[in-house]
């Protein structure tokens, strides 16, 4: 019985921890010409530092608090959301990130 009842409560606790970070949104969407774009949402109150990949091509910035990046176009009507690699965190982790612009 205490072995049921210890796997329950780590089990418990495990799916608790691996909850989806609800505070930066991503949206794709596409040009008026057909190129797929991302752009970047921050909902919190605290600065991050991020990058927006397709192909191997890494834009790297920072994003404001409460504030949404610009929108990151890919090269080629071929590509669509799922070819973009989106990252990011607090930029008090990254200070190398404080280099780059908005």
């Amino acid at each position: 019985m205490k072995i049921k009842l210890s796997l329950f409560i780590s089990l418990l606790f495990i799916t608790n921890v691996q909850a989806k970070n609800k505070n930066i949104e991503i949206r794709h969407g596409y040009t008026v010409d057909g190129y797929a774009q991302v752009k970047v949402l921050n909902n919190i109150r605290k600065e991050l530092a991020c990058y927006v990949a397709i192909d191997g091509h890494k834009s790297k910035f920072r994003l404001p608090p409460l504030k949404a990046s610009r929108w990151h176009i890919a090269n080629s009507k071929r590509y669509n959301h799922t070819n973009f690699s989106t990252w990011c965190d607090l930029l008090e982790f990254y200070p190398q990130y404080k280099k780059y612009k908005y």
